[in-house]
């Protein structure tokens, strides 16, 4: 580390993205005039695992060979809704239907999944899992990312997905520190505040990250969240030495890798800025920086951090202690002679075998058919090209920044239609009275309708349009494809299932299912979550998407 200049020093420090499924030119030179030596992939980045593991190749390769230093490639593969490999990898489900499952092996499953594909396309390093507790249903942007709304059921699913993960060599990283779980506020979009003391956060929210750091969690996120009781200073967890460094490091002497959310978000970048977040999360005790979408941006976070080290702004032990921090993980997991093997780094025609291969996309469609949730009412038994049930849904959609952008996904009507042989109509997500009018009558020349619910809550055009077929006679099936919570507002639907994601592998166990080919064995009462919704169904639902 000693033959590093400053610049190069603050390259290791740094994580960026790009915006293309090769290497750009603004990549290039980010690499080469900054040193910037770590990537983040997203799903624009991706088109195949094929292109994939040629692009985790090459920027390995000119890594390091434009810093001497091997690369660090993350990505957020969490499941579910939030999925950046191929559709030719095998995409485990998400968090909370998992956890619907009842089985803690399963989230050990998808971890070691996730892990042996992500090698073998030369990705070591997955910003998960999701540690937050999902204890306020108003939350836009962890909802269905979490496992469920207590300590114990986040505890006993998400430290299972951690160790799978670790079992298979790749570097984990738990979020969000200190708990991101109970804010009406996307940090995506706005900067969150949660007002509880270090006791009421000690007895909730930091309790599953304390029982990972005791499994030997090697990575821990870092919100972009206001915590006044921590924090005396209007700024967020990212910036705060109080949290970072006096509670993370020192209260619960964790000592594995910090890393930032992405210094983007809105919560810095319009109340900070981020580059001075960047350099508030350096004091903090952050180690890597991420500032995952503009290379102005990185350039501008760069010369900042540099600035202020020359200046005696920032201190040199603290980017030398960042550094080593970064390097020992580098080490471990970011060159070709890591602890955990000698997994490709190559993305060669070998390795790829392994991507999306058999057993991999069975073990995931398993765990799939098992967390759909029987939430009320009795279960229909569809028969192919009967020609009595219409299937009726909106196209998948973007909910959250967070989420993966939406490609050739596939339709639930569609699907549902196809895989059945039956009628299907898709409408928008948020149909107007008019839309809903044209839908009743088409509605009214079939026996039953399957309704497919895509974060109603969000857009209650879906949620008038099922209760009005159901006011007006019709044997309605609703399907919560997000949220859950959206079955608490329906008024007089025969049955309510939930399957908390609108993917393909949730659509194939759905129409698994209503065929008759399986049963809906999930269970949506794990912690308080059946409670809560029968809450939320007794409060008026006006006003309810301005939430």
């Amino acid at each position: 580390m000693r033959k590093l200049s400053l610049r190069e020093k603050i390259g290791q420090l740094i994580v960026t993205g790009f915006a293309e499924p090769n290497m750009t030119g603004d990549l290039r030179r980010l690499i080469s005039d900054y040193k910037i030596g770590n990537l983040i992939l997203f799903s624009h980045n991706v088109e195949n695992k094929k292109q994939l593991g040629s692009l985790c190749a090459e920027l390995h390769r000119f890594v390091r060979e434009q810093t001497g230093i091997p690369a660090l490639i993350s990505i957020d593969q969490e499941g579910g809704r939030v999925t950046r490999l191929p559709a030719d990898a095998a995409n485990v489900p998400g968090a909370m239907a998992i956890a619907s499952t009842g089985r803690p092996e399963n989230a050990y499953a998808a971890g070691r999944i996730t892990a042996r594909e992500l090698r073998a396309l030369g990705i070591r390093f997955n910003l998960a899992p999701v540690l937050d507790i999902n204890n306020n249903p108003r939350n836009p942007v962890i909802n269905v990312r979490s496992y469920g709304e207590t300590a114990e059921t986040v505890e006993q699913y998400g430290l299972p997905m951690l160790q799978g993960l670790m079992d298979g060599g790749v570097l984990a990283s738990v979020k969000h520190f200190p708990g991101h779980g109970d804010t009406a506020v996307d940090s995506h979009l706005g900067l969150p505040a949660i007002h509880k003391s270090l006791e009421e956060l000690s007895e909730l929210e930091l309790r599953p990250f304390v029982q990972a750091f005791r499994q030997g969690a090697e990575c821990v996120t870092i919100a972009h969240i206001l915590f006044p009781a921590l924090e005396p200073e209007k700024v967020p967890a990212t910036m705060s030495r109080a949290i970072v460094t006096d509670l993370l490091k020192r209260k619960l002497e964790y000592n594995g890798l910090v890393i930032s959310d992405c210094l983007e978000m809105d919560a810095i970048r319009r109340f900070y800025g981020t580059a001075e977040g960047a350099l508030g999360a350096l004091k903090a005790g952050i180690h890597l920086l991420f500032v995952s979408h503009t290379p102005a941006l990185v350039a501008e976070t760069s010369e900042r951090i540099e600035k202020a080290v020359r200046d005696g702004e920032l201190p040199m032990p603290v980017i030398d202690e960042a550094v080593e921090k970064v390097l020992y993980y580098k080490r471990k997991y970011g060159g070709e002679n890591e602890e955990h093997g000698t997994g490709p780094a190559k993305g060669s025609e070998d390795a790829l075998e392994a991507v999306g291969g058999a057993v991999h996309r069975r073990a995931a469609q398993a765990i799939s058919l098992e967390s759909v949730c029987l939430v009320r009412g009795e279960l229909p038994r569809i028969v192919p090209e009967s020609g009595d049930t219409l299937f009726v849904g909106c196209l998948p959609n973007r909910p959250d920044q967070a989420s993966s952008r939406v490609k050739a996904a596939p339709s639930f009507a569609d699907s549902l239609g196809e895989a059945l042989a039956a009628p299907h109509l898709t409408i928008a997500i948020d149909p107007s009275d008019e839309e809903i009018g044209r839908t009743l009558e088409i509605a009214s020349r079939y026996s039953n309708v399957v309704l497919g619910l895509f974060n109603g809550l969000d857009h209650p055009g879906q949620i008038r349009l099922a209760n009005r077929l159901a006011a007006v006679g019709c044997r309605v099936t609703a399907i919560a494809l997000g949220k859950p919570y959206d079955l608490a507002s329906l008024e007089g639907a025969a049955c309510e299932l939930a399957v908390f994601e609108y993917t393909a592998l949730s659509l194939a166990s759905l129409a698994t299912i209503l065929r008759g080919e399986a049963e809906p064995t999930g269970r949506i009462g794990i912690g308080s979550l059946a409670d809560r919704m029968d809450g939320i169904r007794r409060e008026p639902t006006e006003g309810r998407e301005a939430n």
